[in-house]
């Protein structure tokens, strides 16, 4: 008894970590990271509303564009109260259920975004390459489902994760090393062995965000192979330039994940502030810069969003 009471007491709580070094200038540290919230919150929040009240927005390649949105609001304040609470009032100490519920959400919508931009080059695979049936597949209905189906996928593959990190006890450190709980981080302060719990991390990071990967890469090969074959060279340039907001948020969403999982895995002895830079950077740079992407390269958005702060002005 006296051990399952002080295994139970170790589960209990953990400390969440700012930025190593440079805690007596957390208030200061906090004033870029409020502007990077409040930049990626409002930004969505304004392609949100814009494709929901423009009926000139009411295609496949925005609703896809909304569920983007829709995932960086949600990563967006499934770190929010933590990080702030940290900088602000030092709050570091979390609750192990606490933790596990930042845990579900914050990798649930890593998952759904994932997901998401898988989509969206489905999305411009057909446009590009079967443009006469993109209506005809890419129905209200179906893209419904397929929204249905990414939050499903996105949750369900995390409960036996979270399951098995509930069966271990933590009889080491408690200090994690970002201002959030991430599924590594977490395990690794485990004195039980977690092999299996990093096997079945391992296999669902694979079988999500690495699939979802590999198949942005195909359908591009294919609309590469598709655009080559197109004899103008301006069709060419016209047919390219309506992936490069895509691309790009394949980019930063990809790197700064692999970036981490890398860094967890390999770099146990790299510098503390590398553990926190690539963690800041992979759940704040997307939802900042995905808006401001599809703002400047998408026209139909520019044009929309233009609108709305003019008829605000007026």
């Amino acid at each position: 008894m006296a051990l399952l009471y002080k295994t139970s007491l170790k589960k209990a709580f953990f400390f969440l970590t700012g930025i190593p070094g440079l805690e007596t200038s957390h208030t200061w540290i906090s004033i870029p990271f409020c502007c990077l919230y409040a930049t990626a919150i409002s930004g969505n929040g304004m392609i949100l509303s814009v494709i929901i009240t423009q009926p000139s927005l009411h295609e496949p390649m925005y609703y896809f564009l909304s569920m983007l949105s829709f995932t960086d609001v949600g990563l967006c304040l499934s770190t929010l109260v933590t990080m702030l609470g940290i900088f602000w009032f030092n709050a570091r100490e979390i609750s192990f259920d606490a933790c596990l519920g930042q845990m579900f959400f914050i990798h649930g919508f890593t998952f759904m975004e994932s997901s998401v931009l898988l989509a969206m080059a489905f999305d411009r695979f057909i446009a590009i390459c079967n443009p006469l049936k993109y209506a005809m597949i890419l129905t209200n209905s179906r893209i419904i489902k397929v929204g249905f189906a990414i939050v499903i996928r996105g949750t369900t593959a995390l409960v036996p994760l979270l399951l098995l990190l509930k069966r271990l006890s933590f009889c080491h450190s408690h200090v994690l090393h970002h201002s959030y709980c991430f599924h590594p981080d977490v395990m690794k302060l485990s004195c039980t062995d977690t092999r299996i719990n990093s096997a079945f991390g391992l296999a669902i990071v694979v079988s999500t965000a690495g699939l979802d990967f590999v198949l942005i890469l195909l359908s591009y090969v294919l609309i590469i192979h598709s655009v080559l074959g197109i004899a103008s060279t301006e069709e060419r340039k016209k047919s390219f330039s309506t992936c490069i907001s895509h691309i790009s948020a394949v980019a930063i969403f990809y790197i700064p994940m692999i970036s981490l999982s890398l860094v967890h895995r390999f770099g146990k002895h790299a510098p503390p502030f590398v553990h926190t830079l690539i963690a800041n950077v992979y759940l704040l740079i997307p939802p900042v810069m995905n808006p401001i992407i599809y703002s400047v390269k998408t026209k139909q958005i520019r044009k929309a969003v233009l609108k709305v702060f003019l008829s605000k002005l007026l």
